[in-house]
């Protein structure tokens, strides 16, 4: 007989079965010290993911993401379009931080602060612990027969999920189009708004099919996070980790009996309870070491310490470590590629100060006329332009005026006396400036321009102005 280990399941996932059908995962409800920590922190989550669109600060959503209309909203800073760099740089410092965050401590985002995790384990899942019972229970539930228990718990937990997927699908949507606009459209009816209405109900059967059928495969083979892994981690890494010195011993692990000297044996601490495999919501078993599927969602901690509790072995056969602390006993420490990360992230983050002070709060852009050549006016040289002003403010300006700075000349609007620009919005037109012939030296000058709301400065721009080829 072979006494190499079991290596199958590097090449099978525990989600999908022989057969290549969806093998459902029923995990052990979980309970512990982590958990609870687990449970505070994702009410939290919740309630900060939920409120989020709602929150205004200077008169800007606290989060948006508006796709269609290009502006986004960042803990109350509004990008435009004009602004795409800005968040630009504002997602690789995101991505580099979690990079960072996961080159140090793994996996963990995706167990303590993922929405997928905190909607799945902590809303969807503790409804399906209240209606159809624990592990046993749901197991027992899926081999009945449909009677009458199975179709009103199936029908119960269906409805219930629906309503709760049709609510996250709202939220998201004031995510996208702002919570104004939503709360709008909830105002005006369903009628008014039916093409929202039936995008609203696409995203409630995406978030309804997710919660209630694909779960956990989000984690192990939609999420890209998940695949970094492999080239994230290395042995100095945090992981939720499998003490297998301890655990494996010099036989092996054996099951437990009182009484008997499993040391004298040379018997690991692990009793192979397969408790830490129950009660892992994506099936894994975290005693073969790191793998993809796993979430890091400390359950199989929580479980293992209770299991080590009850028979008298120290706790920790599975906690936070590195590979490194488990086989050679080193502490944690920064190396060379976290404090490299660490540089970068620290870069770019002043980087992204330094530009959000420098930001203007009003943008104007003036640009020649296409296809329009200049023309002569008496004793003036005319161009014509058209101009964008972006106000990014939650002030309302009322009559916006432009002086040239640098020239005599006349600017004229055409076809409005005035320039209004409402707050958080942008205006364009058309106008034309008049500069005496006589003044200008060279074929084409460079205009400095300065927009005022009534007496005050609020923007500073520049154009280009094209004269004749001759002068005298």
């Amino acid at each position: 007989m072979s006494n190499l280990p079991d290596e199958s399941f590097r090449d099978t996932i525990a989600t999908i079965n022989a057969e290549g059908k969806r093998n459902f995962i029923y995990p052990k409800k979980p309970s512990g010290p982590f958990y609870d920590k687990r449970k505070l922190l994702s009410y939290f989550l919740l309630v900060f993911l939920i409120a989020s669109p709602f929150i205004k600060i200077g008169g800007n959503q606290f989060l948006m993401f508006n796709v269609m209309e290009r502006r986004f909203s960042i803990f109350g800073f509004a990008f435009w379009p004009q602004d795409f760099h800005l968040f630009v740089i504002s997602m690789i410092v995101g991505v580099v931080g979690l990079t960072l965050f996961t080159v140090a401590f793994g996996r963990i985002f995706c167990g303590w602060f993922c929405p997928q995790t905190i909607f799945m384990e902590m809303v969807f899942r503790r409804i399906e612990y209240w209606i159809d019972g624990d592990r046993g229970a749901q197991m027992r539930l899926a081999k009945q027969k449909w009677d009458a228990e199975k179709i009103r718990k199936r029908v119960t937990k269906g409805t219930i999920f629906f309503i709760f997927s049709f609510f996250i699908a709202n939220v998201f949507l004031a995510y996208l189009i702002s919570s104004d606009e939503l709360i709008k459209m909830i105002t005006e009816g369903p009628t008014s708004n039916l093409s929202t209405l039936i995008a609203l109900l696409i995203f409630t059967g995406v978030f309804y099919f997710v919660f209630a059928w694909f779960r956990e495969q989000v984690c192990i083979i939609a999420c890209p996070y998940g695949r970094m892994q492999g080239v994230l981690l290395d042995n100095k890494s945090i992981n939720v980790t499998y003490d297998h010195v301890r655990g494996e011993g010099t036989n092996g692990r054996k099951k437990w009996r009182n009484g008997e000297d499993r040391a004298a044996l040379g018997h690991g601490d692990c009793i192979d309870c397969n408790q830490c495999v129950v009660v892992c919501p994506t099936g894994i078993d975290i005693r073969n070491g790191t793998q993809l599927e796993c979430i890091n969602c400390t359950a199989c901690i929580d479980e293992c310490d209770v299991i080590m509790e009850k028979v008298g072995l120290p706790k920790g056969l599975i906690r936070y470590a590195s590979e490194d602390e488990i086989v050679n006993k080193e502490k944690f420490k920064l190396t060379l590629r976290m404090k490299g990360y660490i540089a970068v992230l620290t870069l770019l983050v002043g980087v992204l100060i330094g530009m959000l002070f420098l930001r203007n709060d009003v943008e104007a852009n003036f640009l020649p006329m296409s296809g329009q050549l200049f023309q002569h006016n008496r004793e003036n040289i005319r161009n014509f332009y058209t101009y964008k002003i972006v106000n990014k403010t939650e002030q309302e300006f009322d009559n916006v005026t432009v002086k040239i700075v640098n020239y005599k000349g006349e600017i004229k609007l055409v076809g409005s006396p005035v320039i209004k620009v409402p707050k958080q919005g942008l205006v364009s037109g058309t106008l034309y400036i008049d500069i005496p012939e006589s003044l200008l030296k060279e074929e084409k000058v460079h205009l400095k321009l300065e927009l005022y709301n009534g007496d005050k400065l609020i923007e500073e721009t520049s154009t280009n102005f094209q004269g004749p080829r001759n002068f005298n």
